[in-house]
């Protein structure tokens, strides 16, 4: 088996969601996590917990961004990832999603998950690690 290296002086891992306003999106993101926005513009905006952290959320500004639909419904555009937040108190996470914009979802399939929309109508959900 060949094994491709794809980065050779760090590891990084990065996320990009299209969105109709990058900047938008990324200002509600930089609320919830408190990580550092380190580029913005009206087409791109990206942010992390540090320079150096060796991941990152970004966000790019798609002019014929359609929200998927959560649950997902027979010919609407599905939800095709999501994001998920481990929390130490699900009920103070949800309280701090809520009061930074964040919807919660009407569909609530666990009951020890908080499945969440942001501006954009992307679904994420917080959780807490029951085994720590």
């Amino acid at each position: 088996m060949n094994v491709m290296t794809l980065r050779t002086k760090s590891h990084w891992l990065g996320v990009v969601l299209d969105c109709p306003n990058a900047r938008e999106l990324a200002h509600f993101y930089q609320r919830l996590l408190g990580w550092t926005i380190f580029n913005e513009d009206d087409d791109w905006a990206d942010l992390a917990p540090s320079e150096t952290a060796g991941y990152n959320l970004a966000f790019a500004t798609e002019p014929n961004y359609v929200a998927p639909t959560w649950p997902s419904e027979p010919g609407k555009q599905g939800m095709s990832m999501h994001l998920d937040f481990e929390v130490d108190d699900l009920d103070a996470g949800t309280s701090h999603a809520l009061n930074v914009g964040a919807t919660l979802a009407k569909y609530q399939p666990q009951p020890d998950v908080r499945v969440f929309l942001d501006p954009a109508g992307h679904p994420f959900c917080l959780y807490v690690d029951e085994e720590n």
